[in-house]
């Protein structure tokens, strides 16, 4: 498996939550955060992230949506498909 240089041990560690962690609550409820449609983000970016690590990846996956960077997800995403067999 390819490694991807963050720069740094907690921006790999957010890159990973991003792919696993679920929405809580609200129209998109249950999908991962890297899967939030751009708009959900933007409204959220318009209206204010929520407070905590959820904002934090929030905003953190508007910025790589942004930028064209979801490539950076992807070899993430395969780990965790391979690791639940999907």
């Amino acid at each position: 498996m390819q490694e991807i240089n963050t720069g740094g041990n907690s921006s790999k560690n957010q890159l990973v939550e991003l792919v696993n962690l679920r929405m809580p609550y609200g129209k998109y409820k249950g999908w991962y955060i890297c899967d939030i449609p751009e708009h959900y983000l933007v409204w959220y970016k318009q209206k204010g992230f929520p407070k905590g690590n959820l904002g934090e990846l929030m905003a953190l996956m508007f910025e790589i949506q942004l930028n064209g960077l979801e490539y950076l997800l992807k070899p993430i995403k395969e780990t965790r498909s391979k690791s639940f067999g999907r």
